[in-house]
Protein backbone atom coordinates (compact mmCIF):
# COMPACT_ATOMS: atom_id res chain seq x y z
CA UNK A 1 0.00 0.00 0.00
CA UNK A 2 1.06 3.72 -0.62
CA UNK A 3 2.09 5.41 2.77
CA UNK A 4 1.33 8.95 2.72
CA UNK A 5 0.21 9.31 6.50
CA UNK A 6 2.06 9.24 9.39
CA UNK A 7 -0.91 6.71 10.38
CA UNK A 8 -1.10 4.94 6.85
CA UNK A 9 2.48 3.08 8.57
CA UNK A 10 -0.39 0.82 11.02
CA UNK A 11 -2.25 -0.08 7.90
CA UNK A 12 1.09 -0.87 6.00
CA UNK A 13 2.30 -2.83 9.05
CA UNK A 14 -0.61 -4.24 8.96
CA UNK A 15 -0.05 -5.76 5.47
CA UNK A 16 3.26 -6.31 5.23
CA UNK A 17 4.71 -7.70 8.39
CA UNK A 18 1.65 -9.01 10.09
CA UNK A 19 3.45 -12.24 11.82
CA UNK A 20 6.07 -10.17 13.28
CA UNK A 21 7.20 -11.21 16.79
CA UNK A 22 6.40 -7.74 18.17
CA UNK A 23 6.21 -4.75 16.94
CA UNK A 24 6.88 -2.46 19.89
CA UNK A 25 8.05 -3.59 23.30
CA UNK A 26 9.29 -2.55 26.75
CA UNK A 27 9.54 -3.92 29.90
CA UNK A 28 7.54 -4.47 33.04
CA UNK A 29 8.37 -6.23 36.22
CA UNK A 30 11.65 -7.26 34.83
CA UNK A 31 9.92 -9.03 32.00
CA UNK A 32 9.58 -7.90 28.34
CA UNK A 33 6.14 -6.87 27.17
CA UNK A 34 5.61 -7.11 23.41
CA UNK A 35 2.60 -5.52 21.64
CA UNK A 36 2.22 -7.11 18.17
CA UNK A 37 0.63 -5.38 15.39
CA UNK A 38 -2.93 -6.47 15.63
CA UNK A 39 -2.77 -5.87 19.76
CA UNK A 40 -1.28 -2.04 18.04
CA UNK A 41 -3.66 -0.97 15.65
CA UNK A 42 -6.68 -2.35 18.50
CA UNK A 43 -5.07 -0.26 21.34
CA UNK A 44 -4.81 2.82 18.69
CA UNK A 45 -8.34 2.60 17.74
CA UNK A 46 -9.73 2.41 20.75
CA UNK A 47 -8.19 5.28 21.64
CA UNK A 48 -9.11 6.88 18.73
CA UNK A 49 -12.66 6.41 19.91
CA UNK A 50 -12.59 7.52 23.40
CA UNK A 51 -10.78 10.81 22.13
CA UNK A 52 -13.89 11.02 19.85
CA UNK A 53 -16.00 10.36 22.68
CA UNK A 54 -14.58 12.90 24.24
CA UNK A 55 -15.34 15.59 21.81
CA UNK A 56 -11.48 15.86 20.93
CA UNK A 57 -11.92 17.09 17.18
CA UNK A 58 -9.65 17.73 14.22
CA UNK A 59 -6.75 20.75 15.16
CA UNK A 60 -7.43 20.36 18.55
CA UNK A 61 -3.90 19.51 20.22
CA UNK A 62 -3.14 16.32 22.27
CA UNK A 63 -0.25 16.55 24.78
CA UNK A 64 1.79 13.60 25.68
CA UNK A 65 4.43 14.31 28.48
CA UNK A 66 6.11 10.79 28.96
CA UNK A 67 9.29 9.00 28.51
CA UNK A 68 9.56 6.18 25.84
CA UNK A 69 6.82 3.71 25.55
CA UNK A 70 4.70 1.91 23.48
CA UNK A 71 1.20 3.69 24.68
CA UNK A 72 3.63 7.06 23.79
CA UNK A 73 3.42 6.09 19.69
CA UNK A 74 -0.21 4.85 20.18
CA UNK A 75 -1.65 8.39 21.71
CA UNK A 76 0.47 9.51 18.84
CA UNK A 77 -1.44 8.05 15.99
CA UNK A 78 -4.53 7.73 18.12
CA UNK A 79 -4.52 11.48 17.88
CA UNK A 80 -3.39 11.96 14.23
CA UNK A 81 -6.23 9.73 12.53
CA UNK A 82 -8.47 11.86 13.77
CA UNK A 83 -6.81 14.90 12.39
CA UNK A 84 -6.47 16.21 16.18
CA UNK A 85 -2.39 17.93 16.43
CA UNK A 86 0.21 15.46 18.58
CA UNK A 87 2.31 17.38 20.68
CA UNK A 88 4.91 15.57 22.47
CA UNK A 89 6.46 17.92 25.43
CA UNK A 90 9.67 16.51 27.04
CA UNK A 91 9.18 15.11 30.67
CA UNK A 92 12.25 17.12 31.96
CA UNK A 93 11.52 20.70 31.41
CA UNK A 94 11.19 23.49 33.77
CA UNK A 95 7.51 24.42 34.91
CA UNK A 96 8.13 27.50 32.96
CA UNK A 97 8.40 26.01 29.21
CA UNK A 98 5.36 23.50 30.64
CA UNK A 99 3.60 26.84 31.65
CA UNK A 100 4.11 28.05 28.26
CA UNK A 101 3.69 25.15 25.63
CA UNK A 102 0.41 24.38 27.17
CA UNK A 103 -0.83 27.92 26.99
CA UNK A 104 1.01 28.29 23.15
CA UNK A 105 -0.76 24.85 21.98
CA UNK A 106 -3.87 26.15 23.81
CA UNK A 107 -3.94 22.26 24.89
CA UNK A 108 -7.21 20.09 25.13
CA UNK A 109 -6.13 16.90 26.29
CA UNK A 110 -2.95 16.05 27.97
CA UNK A 111 -1.73 12.73 28.92
CA UNK A 112 0.97 12.81 31.81
CA UNK A 113 3.12 9.74 33.04
CA UNK A 114 3.64 9.20 36.47
CA UNK A 115 3.46 10.63 39.32
CA UNK A 116 6.78 12.87 39.57
CA UNK A 117 5.81 14.33 36.23
CA UNK A 118 1.96 14.60 37.38
CA UNK A 119 3.31 16.66 40.96
CA UNK A 120 5.72 18.68 38.87
CA UNK A 121 2.54 19.85 36.67
CA UNK A 122 -0.27 19.82 38.78
CA UNK A 123 0.60 23.55 39.86
CA UNK A 124 0.15 25.29 36.32
CA UNK A 125 -2.65 23.06 34.62
CA UNK A 126 -5.66 25.24 36.45
CA UNK A 127 -3.80 28.09 34.19
CA UNK A 128 -4.35 26.30 30.76
CA UNK A 129 -7.76 27.46 30.38
CA UNK A 130 -8.15 25.32 26.75
CA UNK A 131 -7.49 22.34 28.79
CA UNK A 132 -10.75 20.06 29.10
CA UNK A 133 -9.21 16.47 29.89
CA UNK A 134 -6.10 15.30 31.67
CA UNK A 135 -5.32 11.44 32.16
CA UNK A 136 -2.26 9.40 33.38
CA UNK A 137 -0.84 6.48 32.82
CA UNK A 138 -0.73 4.31 35.51
CA UNK A 139 -0.50 6.80 38.79
CA UNK A 140 -2.78 4.87 41.71
CA UNK A 141 -2.39 8.27 43.60
CA UNK A 142 -3.84 10.29 41.24
CA UNK A 143 -7.33 12.35 40.98
CA UNK A 144 -7.18 12.09 37.05
CA UNK A 145 -8.25 9.56 34.96
CA UNK A 146 -6.05 6.68 33.59
CA UNK A 147 -5.39 6.41 29.91
CA UNK A 148 -7.02 2.35 30.83
CA UNK A 149 -10.70 4.59 31.02
CA UNK A 150 -9.66 5.80 27.77
CA UNK A 151 -9.19 2.86 26.23
CA UNK A 152 -12.42 1.43 27.94
CA UNK A 153 -14.00 4.20 26.90
CA UNK A 154 -13.89 3.45 23.50
CA UNK A 155 -14.34 0.57 23.81
CA UNK A 156 -17.81 0.91 24.59
CA UNK A 157 -18.19 3.55 21.82
CA UNK A 158 -16.68 2.33 18.44
CA UNK A 159 -17.10 4.29 15.47
CA UNK A 160 -15.07 2.75 12.87
CA UNK A 161 -17.06 4.39 10.40
CA UNK A 162 -16.27 7.93 11.38
CA UNK A 163 -12.89 7.22 12.09
CA UNK A 164 -12.38 6.12 8.80
CA UNK A 165 -13.87 9.43 7.27
CA UNK A 166 -11.74 11.43 9.63
CA UNK A 167 -8.76 9.70 7.87
CA UNK A 168 -9.66 9.72 4.34
CA UNK A 169 -10.43 13.31 4.65
CA UNK A 170 -6.66 14.20 6.03
CA UNK A 171 -4.19 15.06 3.74
CA UNK A 172 -0.23 14.22 3.34
CA UNK A 173 0.65 18.36 3.05
CA UNK A 174 -1.54 18.95 6.17
CA UNK A 175 0.23 19.61 9.73
CA UNK A 176 0.30 16.22 11.72
CA UNK A 177 2.40 17.40 14.80
CA UNK A 178 4.12 20.38 16.93
CA UNK A 179 7.18 20.00 18.18
CA UNK A 180 8.61 22.35 20.44
CA UNK A 181 12.01 22.52 20.47
CA UNK A 182 14.16 22.39 23.17
CA UNK A 183 16.09 25.26 22.14
CA UNK A 184 19.99 26.67 24.19
CA UNK A 185 17.89 29.98 24.07
CA UNK A 186 14.83 31.72 24.75
CA UNK A 187 11.20 30.19 24.66
CA UNK A 188 10.57 27.14 23.37
CA UNK A 189 9.41 27.52 19.65
CA UNK A 190 6.29 25.04 18.26
CA UNK A 191 7.69 23.42 15.29
CA UNK A 192 4.70 22.62 12.81
CA UNK A 193 5.59 19.27 10.51
CA UNK A 194 3.16 17.47 8.16
CA UNK A 195 2.40 14.58 7.80
CA UNK A 196 4.73 14.44 4.29
CA UNK A 197 7.16 15.90 6.02
CA UNK A 198 8.27 13.33 8.51
CA UNK A 199 7.57 10.48 5.97
CA UNK A 200 9.24 11.55 3.08
CA UNK A 201 12.56 11.92 5.25
CA UNK A 202 11.66 8.53 7.06
CA UNK A 203 11.24 6.91 3.23
CA UNK A 204 14.67 8.73 2.18
CA UNK A 205 16.60 7.72 4.74
CA UNK A 206 15.10 4.34 4.42
CA UNK A 207 17.22 3.64 0.97
CA UNK A 208 19.85 3.79 2.94
CA UNK A 209 21.40 -0.39 2.49
CA UNK A 210 21.19 -1.91 5.72
CA UNK A 211 19.99 -4.93 7.86
CA UNK A 212 16.90 -3.09 8.32
CA UNK A 213 14.52 -6.73 9.17
CA UNK A 214 15.86 -7.06 13.18
CA UNK A 215 15.51 -5.44 16.36
CA UNK A 216 15.82 -1.60 17.15
CA UNK A 217 16.72 -0.82 20.64
CA UNK A 218 15.25 3.24 21.69
CA UNK A 219 16.15 5.04 24.52
CA UNK A 220 16.43 8.35 22.99
CA UNK A 221 13.03 10.75 23.95
CA UNK A 222 10.80 10.34 21.28
CA UNK A 223 9.48 13.92 21.71
CA UNK A 224 13.05 14.94 20.03
CA UNK A 225 12.47 14.80 15.62
CA UNK A 226 15.10 12.62 15.34
CA UNK A 227 14.38 9.21 17.49
CA UNK A 228 10.60 9.73 16.78
CA UNK A 229 11.51 10.03 12.81
CA UNK A 230 13.47 6.76 13.19
CA UNK A 231 11.21 4.75 15.06
CA UNK A 232 8.28 5.41 12.18
CA UNK A 233 11.28 4.44 10.12
CA UNK A 234 11.34 1.04 12.14
CA UNK A 235 7.96 0.58 11.79
CA UNK A 236 7.63 1.43 7.53
CA UNK A 237 10.33 -1.04 7.50
CA UNK A 238 8.87 -3.61 9.82
CA UNK A 239 11.76 -3.28 12.55
CA UNK A 240 10.99 -4.26 15.93
CA UNK A 241 11.37 -1.68 18.72
CA UNK A 242 12.42 -2.03 21.78
CA UNK A 243 12.47 0.77 24.56
CA UNK A 244 15.49 0.61 26.93
CA UNK A 245 14.62 0.85 30.43
CA UNK A 246 16.48 3.70 31.52
CA UNK A 247 19.93 5.40 30.32
CA UNK A 248 21.27 3.34 33.75
CA UNK A 249 20.29 -0.37 31.80
CA UNK A 250 21.42 0.45 28.07
CA UNK A 251 24.04 -2.10 28.37
CA UNK A 252 21.78 -4.86 30.02
CA UNK A 253 18.53 -4.23 27.69
CA UNK A 254 21.35 -4.23 24.31
CA UNK A 255 22.22 -7.70 25.65
CA UNK A 256 18.72 -9.07 26.09
CA UNK A 257 17.61 -8.15 22.53
CA UNK A 258 20.56 -8.31 20.44
CA UNK A 259 19.90 -5.44 18.30
CA UNK A 260 21.23 -4.47 14.52
CA UNK A 261 20.56 -0.89 15.31
CA UNK A 262 20.32 1.98 18.02
CA UNK A 263 20.66 5.51 17.57
CA UNK A 264 22.55 7.80 19.91
CA UNK A 265 24.29 10.68 20.72
CA UNK A 266 27.69 11.54 20.83
CA UNK A 267 27.87 11.53 24.72
CA UNK A 268 26.61 8.63 25.15
CA UNK A 269 29.64 7.01 22.73
CA UNK A 270 32.20 8.92 24.20
CA UNK A 271 31.34 7.71 27.52
CA UNK A 272 31.81 4.28 26.60
CA UNK A 273 35.27 4.99 25.12
CA UNK A 274 36.47 6.58 28.35
CA UNK A 275 34.76 3.70 30.61
CA UNK A 276 36.83 1.41 28.37
CA UNK A 277 40.47 3.49 28.28
CA UNK A 278 40.36 3.33 31.73
CA UNK A 279 39.44 0.01 32.06
CA UNK A 280 42.77 -0.84 30.75
CA UNK A 281 44.54 1.55 33.62
CA UNK A 282 44.21 -2.05 35.80
CA UNK A 283 45.93 -4.92 33.86
CA UNK A 284 49.50 -6.15 34.04
CA UNK A 285 52.04 -4.46 32.21
CA UNK A 286 51.64 -6.89 29.50
CA UNK A 287 48.22 -6.93 29.30
CA UNK A 288 48.01 -2.95 29.24
CA UNK A 289 50.25 -2.15 26.42
CA UNK A 290 48.69 -4.64 24.16
CA UNK A 291 45.51 -3.17 25.18
CA UNK A 292 46.46 0.30 24.45
CA UNK A 293 47.71 -0.49 20.71
CA UNK A 294 44.66 -1.85 20.30
CA UNK A 295 42.85 1.11 21.47
CA UNK A 296 45.15 3.14 19.45
CA UNK A 297 44.54 1.42 16.29
CA UNK A 298 40.79 1.91 16.28
CA UNK A 299 40.99 5.63 16.35
CA UNK A 300 43.22 5.68 13.58
CA UNK A 301 40.78 3.31 12.02
CA UNK A 302 39.47 4.63 7.99
CA UNK A 303 36.91 3.26 5.85
CA UNK A 304 39.35 3.82 2.89
CA UNK A 305 42.96 3.74 1.78
CA UNK A 306 43.83 1.79 4.58
CA UNK A 307 47.00 -0.69 3.85
CA UNK A 308 47.19 -4.28 3.87
CA UNK A 309 49.73 -3.85 6.96
CA UNK A 310 47.04 -2.13 8.82
CA UNK A 311 44.11 -4.69 8.30
CA UNK A 312 46.16 -7.51 9.12
CA UNK A 313 47.06 -5.44 12.64
CA UNK A 314 43.30 -4.95 12.71
CA UNK A 315 42.37 -8.16 12.40
CA UNK A 316 44.47 -9.48 14.80
CA UNK A 317 43.16 -6.53 17.20
CA UNK A 318 39.81 -7.82 16.78
CA UNK A 319 40.95 -11.50 17.58
CA UNK A 320 42.61 -10.25 20.64
CA UNK A 321 40.84 -7.47 22.30
CA UNK A 322 37.91 -5.85 19.98
CA UNK A 323 35.77 -9.35 20.01
CA UNK A 324 35.69 -9.39 24.01
CA UNK A 325 34.67 -5.55 24.31
CA UNK A 326 31.88 -6.39 21.89
CA UNK A 327 31.24 -9.18 24.29
CA UNK A 328 31.25 -6.35 26.79
CA UNK A 329 28.93 -4.27 25.21
CA UNK A 330 26.37 -6.63 23.51
CA UNK A 331 24.56 -5.81 20.14
CA UNK A 332 25.15 -7.23 16.72
CA UNK A 333 24.99 -3.93 15.56
CA UNK A 334 24.88 -3.07 11.13
CA UNK A 335 24.19 0.84 12.42
CA UNK A 336 24.76 2.83 14.98
CA UNK A 337 23.49 6.33 14.13
CA UNK A 338 24.52 9.52 15.86
CA UNK A 339 22.91 12.45 15.70
CA UNK A 340 21.77 15.26 17.84
CA UNK A 341 25.30 17.22 17.60
CA UNK A 342 28.77 15.94 16.33
CA UNK A 343 30.59 13.24 17.25
CA UNK A 344 34.61 13.71 17.14
CA UNK A 345 36.18 12.36 14.31
CA UNK A 346 38.30 9.36 16.38
CA UNK A 347 35.66 8.66 18.31
CA UNK A 348 33.61 7.11 14.96
CA UNK A 349 36.95 5.58 14.46
CA UNK A 350 36.93 3.94 17.03
CA UNK A 351 33.29 2.50 17.14
CA UNK A 352 33.53 1.63 13.32
CA UNK A 353 36.93 -0.37 14.20
CA UNK A 354 35.30 -2.13 16.87
CA UNK A 355 32.54 -3.54 14.84
CA UNK A 356 30.00 -0.80 15.65
CA UNK A 357 29.46 1.31 12.61
CA UNK A 358 29.25 4.85 13.34
CA UNK A 359 26.72 6.45 10.48
CA UNK A 360 26.71 10.51 11.43
CA UNK A 361 23.54 12.77 10.18
CA UNK A 362 22.79 15.87 10.35
CA UNK A 363 19.37 17.68 10.52
CA UNK A 364 17.04 20.03 13.05
CA UNK A 365 13.90 19.82 14.00
CA UNK A 366 12.57 22.64 11.61
CA UNK A 367 13.67 20.06 8.99
CA UNK A 368 11.96 16.87 9.96
CA UNK A 369 14.80 16.71 10.91
CA UNK A 370 17.80 14.62 8.48
CA UNK A 371 19.30 17.35 5.78
CA UNK A 372 22.29 14.79 5.24
CA UNK A 373 23.21 11.65 6.76
CA UNK A 374 26.27 9.20 5.75
CA UNK A 375 25.07 6.37 3.32
CA UNK A 376 26.91 3.10 2.29
CA UNK A 377 29.26 2.34 -0.53
CA UNK A 378 32.66 4.36 -1.92
CA UNK A 379 32.18 7.92 -0.67
CA UNK A 380 29.35 7.71 1.35
CA UNK A 381 30.80 7.74 4.68
CA UNK A 382 33.81 10.08 5.95
CA UNK A 383 34.62 10.74 9.81
CA UNK A 384 34.40 14.14 10.17
CA UNK A 385 31.78 14.67 7.86
CA UNK A 386 27.61 14.35 8.42
CA UNK A 387 27.40 12.92 4.84
CA UNK A 388 25.63 13.48 1.53
CA UNK A 389 22.35 15.41 1.85
CA UNK A 390 19.14 13.66 1.89
CA UNK A 391 17.94 12.54 -1.83
CA UNK A 392 15.36 15.45 -2.29
CA UNK A 393 16.92 17.86 -0.29
CA UNK A 394 19.10 20.91 -1.67
CA UNK A 395 21.70 22.20 0.33
CA UNK A 396 24.07 25.35 0.13
CA UNK A 397 26.21 27.32 1.65
CA UNK A 398 24.81 31.39 2.29
CA UNK A 399 26.92 34.44 3.72
CA UNK A 400 29.60 33.67 5.80
CA UNK A 401 29.27 30.26 5.41
CA UNK A 402 25.75 29.44 6.90
CA UNK A 403 24.16 26.02 6.12
CA UNK A 404 20.79 26.31 4.57
CA UNK A 405 18.24 24.03 2.68
CA UNK A 406 15.29 23.27 0.86
CA UNK A 407 13.15 20.53 0.21
CA UNK A 408 10.04 18.16 1.42
CA UNK A 409 11.93 18.28 4.98
CA UNK A 410 11.56 22.18 5.31
CA UNK A 411 8.80 22.76 8.05
CA UNK A 412 5.30 24.52 7.57
CA UNK A 413 6.83 26.80 9.93
CA UNK A 414 6.38 28.14 13.71
CA UNK A 415 2.99 27.71 15.22
CA UNK A 416 1.44 31.46 16.03
CA UNK A 417 4.79 33.01 14.45
CA UNK A 418 5.06 33.85 10.84
CA UNK A 419 7.58 36.82 11.54
CA UNK A 420 9.91 34.25 12.97
CA UNK A 421 8.97 32.00 10.13
CA UNK A 422 9.82 34.27 7.39
CA UNK A 423 13.15 35.08 9.88
CA UNK A 424 14.84 31.34 8.78
CA UNK A 425 12.69 30.27 5.74
CA UNK A 426 13.13 33.33 2.83
CA UNK A 427 11.29 34.23 -0.05
CA UNK A 428 12.70 31.25 -2.76
CA UNK A 429 12.16 28.81 0.28
CA UNK A 430 15.79 27.87 1.66
CA UNK A 431 15.84 27.25 5.59
CA UNK A 432 18.60 29.05 7.37
CA UNK A 433 20.31 26.79 9.58
CA UNK A 434 22.35 28.90 12.05
CA UNK A 435 25.01 26.59 11.68
CA UNK A 436 28.43 27.09 9.32
CA UNK A 437 29.49 24.30 7.37
CA UNK A 438 31.84 23.50 4.30
CA UNK A 439 31.92 20.64 2.39
CA UNK A 440 34.19 18.41 1.56
CA UNK A 441 36.26 17.07 -2.07
CA UNK A 442 33.57 14.45 -2.24
CA UNK A 443 30.67 16.66 -1.35
CA UNK A 444 30.53 15.39 1.80
CA UNK A 445 28.74 18.12 4.36
CA UNK A 446 31.18 19.19 7.19
CA UNK A 447 29.49 20.87 10.20
CA UNK A 448 32.04 23.92 11.50
CA UNK A 449 29.96 25.58 14.15
CA UNK A 450 27.08 27.77 15.01
CA UNK A 451 26.24 31.64 13.55
CA UNK A 452 25.32 32.54 16.81
CA UNK A 453 28.10 31.16 18.52
CA UNK A 454 30.68 32.67 16.59
CA UNK A 455 32.06 35.93 18.47
CA UNK A 456 34.70 38.78 17.91
CA UNK A 457 37.59 39.40 20.06
CA UNK A 458 38.57 43.47 20.65
CA UNK A 459 41.43 42.51 18.03
CA UNK A 460 38.55 42.27 15.47
CA UNK A 461 39.41 37.96 15.17
CA UNK A 462 36.72 35.65 15.19
CA UNK A 463 36.85 33.05 17.01
CA UNK A 464 34.60 29.52 16.37
CA UNK A 465 34.12 28.82 20.26
CA UNK A 466 32.65 25.13 19.02
CA UNK A 467 35.19 24.07 17.12
CA UNK A 468 37.92 24.71 20.38
CA UNK A 469 35.40 22.72 22.30
CA UNK A 470 35.08 20.31 20.11
CA UNK A 471 38.85 19.51 20.06
CA UNK A 472 39.54 20.08 24.15
CA UNK A 473 36.72 17.60 24.72
CA UNK A 474 38.66 14.86 23.29
CA UNK A 475 40.95 14.90 26.02
CA UNK A 476 39.19 12.40 29.07
CA UNK A 477 39.98 14.88 31.75
CA UNK A 478 37.27 17.40 30.17
CA UNK A 479 33.69 15.94 30.00
CA UNK A 480 32.16 19.82 29.27
CA UNK A 481 33.97 23.19 28.37
CA UNK A 482 32.29 26.29 27.04
CA UNK A 483 34.75 29.32 25.53
CA UNK A 484 33.73 32.69 25.64
CA UNK A 485 35.58 36.18 24.87
CA UNK A 486 33.07 38.56 22.70
CA UNK A 487 34.65 41.72 22.09
CA UNK A 488 37.56 40.78 24.91
CA UNK A 489 41.21 40.97 24.37
CA UNK A 490 41.92 36.83 24.26
CA UNK A 491 39.34 33.68 24.76
CA UNK A 492 38.72 32.11 28.16
CA UNK A 493 37.15 29.51 29.40
CA UNK A 494 35.07 27.41 31.87
CA UNK A 495 36.04 23.45 31.64
CA UNK A 496 34.11 20.91 33.82
CA UNK A 497 36.16 17.68 34.83
CA UNK A 498 35.24 14.53 33.71
CA UNK A 499 34.62 13.70 37.53
CA UNK A 500 34.24 9.48 36.54
CA UNK A 501 37.97 9.50 34.83
CA UNK A 502 39.34 12.37 37.57
CA UNK A 503 38.77 9.99 40.45
CA UNK A 504 40.57 7.24 38.59
CA UNK A 505 43.46 9.65 37.68
CA UNK A 506 43.95 10.81 41.14
CA UNK A 507 43.72 7.02 42.39
CA UNK A 508 46.39 6.39 40.31
CA UNK A 509 48.66 9.28 41.76
CA UNK A 510 47.74 8.57 45.60
CA UNK A 511 45.84 11.50 46.05
CA UNK A 512 42.58 10.96 48.07
CA UNK A 513 39.48 12.14 46.22
CA UNK A 514 37.13 13.92 48.78
CA UNK A 515 34.84 16.49 46.96
CA UNK A 516 34.79 17.83 43.34
CA UNK A 517 34.93 21.44 45.00
CA UNK A 518 38.29 20.16 46.72
CA UNK A 519 40.08 18.25 43.89
CA UNK A 520 39.46 21.22 41.42
CA UNK A 521 42.03 23.39 43.82
CA UNK A 522 44.70 20.56 44.64
CA UNK A 523 48.29 21.36 43.43
CA UNK A 524 48.93 18.02 41.36
CA UNK A 525 45.16 18.18 39.42
CA UNK A 526 45.49 21.66 38.47
CA UNK A 527 48.22 20.96 36.87
CA UNK A 528 47.65 18.63 35.25
CA UNK A 529 45.04 20.35 33.73
CA UNK A 530 47.60 23.02 32.97
CA UNK A 531 49.50 20.31 30.85
CA UNK A 532 46.15 19.41 29.13
CA UNK A 533 44.93 22.78 28.19
CA UNK A 534 48.66 24.04 27.02
CA UNK A 535 48.73 20.70 24.81
CA UNK A 536 44.97 21.48 23.21
CA UNK A 537 46.32 24.87 22.90
CA UNK A 538 48.90 24.03 20.25
CA UNK A 539 45.93 23.13 17.85
CA UNK A 540 44.94 26.76 17.21
CA UNK A 541 46.35 30.05 16.59
CA UNK A 542 47.24 32.89 19.35
CA UNK A 543 43.99 34.47 18.96
CA UNK A 544 41.83 31.50 18.87
CA UNK A 545 44.03 29.88 22.20
CA UNK A 546 42.47 29.87 25.62
CA UNK A 547 44.37 32.08 27.71
CA UNK A 548 42.70 32.38 30.84
CA UNK A 549 40.52 29.09 31.92
CA UNK A 550 38.39 28.04 35.28
CA UNK A 551 37.97 24.30 36.28
CA UNK A 552 33.91 24.39 38.17
CA UNK A 553 32.81 21.65 40.56
CA UNK A 554 29.79 21.18 38.77
CA UNK A 555 28.87 18.37 36.75
CA UNK A 556 26.43 19.68 33.48
CA UNK A 557 23.54 17.75 33.55
CA UNK A 558 19.95 18.25 31.85
CA UNK A 559 18.90 18.02 35.28
CA UNK A 560 19.98 21.21 36.36
CA UNK A 561 19.08 22.93 33.03
CA UNK A 562 22.86 23.05 31.40
CA UNK A 563 22.45 20.69 29.06
CA UNK A 564 19.39 20.35 26.29
CA UNK A 565 17.61 17.25 25.88
CA UNK A 566 20.18 16.14 23.32
CA UNK A 567 22.91 17.48 25.69
CA UNK A 568 24.21 19.98 23.91
CA UNK A 569 25.57 23.55 26.14
CA UNK A 570 23.07 25.93 27.21
CA UNK A 571 25.16 28.79 26.44
CA UNK A 572 23.13 31.50 27.97
CA UNK A 573 22.19 29.39 31.02
CA UNK A 574 25.53 28.63 31.46
CA UNK A 575 26.86 31.97 31.13
CA UNK A 576 24.30 33.34 33.39
CA UNK A 577 25.13 30.70 35.92
CA UNK A 578 28.94 31.66 36.06
CA UNK A 579 28.67 35.59 35.40
CA UNK A 580 31.14 36.19 38.67
CA UNK A 581 33.94 33.46 37.18
CA UNK A 582 33.51 34.74 33.68
CA UNK A 583 34.43 38.14 34.27
CA UNK A 584 37.23 37.53 36.72
CA UNK A 585 38.58 35.41 33.93
CA UNK A 586 39.02 38.87 32.57
CA UNK A 587 39.68 40.71 34.95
Amino acid sequence: MEVTRLFDLLDNYLEKYPTQDAALACKRDGVWRKFDIQEYVELTNNMSYGMMKLGIKPGDKVGIVSGSRPEWNMLDFAAMQIGAISVPIYPTISQYDYRHILNHAEMKIIFIEGKDLRKKLEPILPEIKSLKEIFTFADQQSEYKFLDQLIELGKKNPQPEKLAQLKAAIKPEEMATIIYTSGTTGNQKGVMLSHSNILENAKNVATIPSDWNNKALSFLPLCHAYERMLVYLYQYLGISVYYAESLATIAENIKEINPTIMSCVPRLLEKIYDKLYLSGKKLPLVSRILYYWAFDLATKFQLEGMGWYYKLKLKLADKLIYSKWRAAIGGNFDIVVSGGSAIQPHIASFFSAIGMPVFEGYGLSETSPVISVHQRGKNGRKFGTVGHPLKGVEVKLAERDEITCRGHNVMLGYYKDPELTAQVIDADGWFHTGDTGKFSSDGQLIITGRLKSIFKTSFGKYVNPQVIESKFTESPLIENMIVVGENKKFAAALLSPDFVYLKSWCGIHKIKYTTNAEMIEHPMVVKRYQTEVKHYNHFFGDYEQIKRYQLVAEEWTQQIGFLSPTLKIKRNVIEEYYAEKIDKLFN
